[in-house]
């Protein structure tokens, strides 16, 4: 448990570092931000940060930089704490303005929740629909080429879409894949992905029906919901955010890009921040192995009956007030819009 004064010093020294993304000395938190105390209890209280692996020194000479530790402790004081200064209120009231007016469907929300919120924070800002474990097909079509292939095309009541054409496991006459086709459309319209697959272990009562065909066509039932996952993510800001100093390193932005144009990958990551119904914030080495030198902050959205996932990506040396801020109310505005 930090003191009062340490914790105070430690949130000016990541501020600083923030903006200047230069190691900071004890001088400059003085001259900039009113500690009220000397240089040198300043000084003090860094080198006691440094013990309690808060802020570490690149160089002998340098000043200190936070490490994730104290990135981590300034989160959770800004968190439980109604004193971190984010959007102005003039930004927020514009982001509810927006949303507000907004009548477009689900897609297009959602590009515009991803510029918006790039805009605002200058990180990458990735937006997920909701959940398509939670959505209901809609339709299921099968098209008949021939005795031994058919395009399955899959329709959700999120209003996606998802094809693919199947080589069958053995042939089958039109007629046969007519009579296949309303005995999914009864058996699985209106039905959720667990329910798609309850349905197929209990396959083998219906023996009027090619079973290993219409097992066959179900798996790709639930693959085209599963490929339908990777066109559920929106992202935008990448060129804003390589213009940040820790990306000069192609090394470092290789991790990133890579798990932008992964839509599935993407989609695991964000969803794995959430831990609770408001903002959730992951620093550098608490994420998965290649993205330990990123920090991602994110929320839920409510959609009808289902949830998607809005959030920034970005360097540790994050303004995590104002993404925090920006996060908690584009989630709020999306949800409400969609509502």
């Amino acid at each position: 448990m930090l003191s009062d004064r340490r914790r105070i010093v430690l949130q000016a020294l990541v501020q600083e570092y923030v903006r200047s993304a230069q190691p900071v000395a004890s001088r400059q938190l003085v001259d900039r931000y009113d500690l009220k105390v000397s240089t040198a209890t300043v000084r003090n209280e860094l080198a006691m940060l440094e013990e309690s692996g808060l802020v570490f020194q690149p160089h002998i000479s340098a000043g200190r930089v936070p490490t994730d530790s104290g990135y981590r402790a300034f989160v959770d004081a800004m968190l439980s704490s109604d004193e971190a200064v984010g959007l102005s209120p003039q930004e927020v009231e514009a982001i509810r303005s927006s949303y507000a007016a907004l009548e477009h469907e689900l897609v297009d929300a959602m590009r515009e929740t991803s510029t918006l919120l790039s805009r605002l924070t200058s990180y990458v800002a990735v937006v997920i629909a909701p959940a398509l474990r939670r959505a209901r097909i809609r339709h299921i079509s099968l098209v008949w080429l021939g005795e031994a292939r058919v395009v399955v095309v899959v329709v959700t009541d999120s209003g996606q879409v998802a094809d693919r054409t199947v080589d069958l496991v053995e042939p089958v006459r039109a007629e046969q894949l007519q009579t296949i086709e309303r005995f999914l459309s009864e058996t699985l319209d209106g039905r959720m992905s667990d329910d798609v697959r309850e349905r197929r272990a209990g396959l083998e009562t219906a023996v009027v029906l090619p079973v290993r065909v219409t097992r066959q066509l179900i798996d790709e039932v639930l693959d085209c919901l599963q490929e339908a996952d990777a066109d559920r993510v929106v992202s935008g800001g990448v060129t804003t955010l390589l213009g940040q100093p820790e990306f000069a390193d192609p090394r470092l932005v290789s991790p990133l890009l890579q798990l932008l144009e992964d839509g599935l990958a993407t989609l695991q990551v964000l969803t794995e921040v959430i831990q609770s119904g408001d903002v959730a914030v992951r620093i550098g080495t608490e994420n998965r192995a290649g993205l330990d030198h990123l920090s991602l902050v994110a929320a839920n959205y409510e959609a009808g009956d289902a949830a998607g996932v809005v959030g920034v990506i970005g360097p540790t040396r994050m303004d995590y007030p104002r993404a925090v801020s920006a996060v908690r109310t584009v989630a709020e505005g999306l949800t409400e819009a969609l509502g």
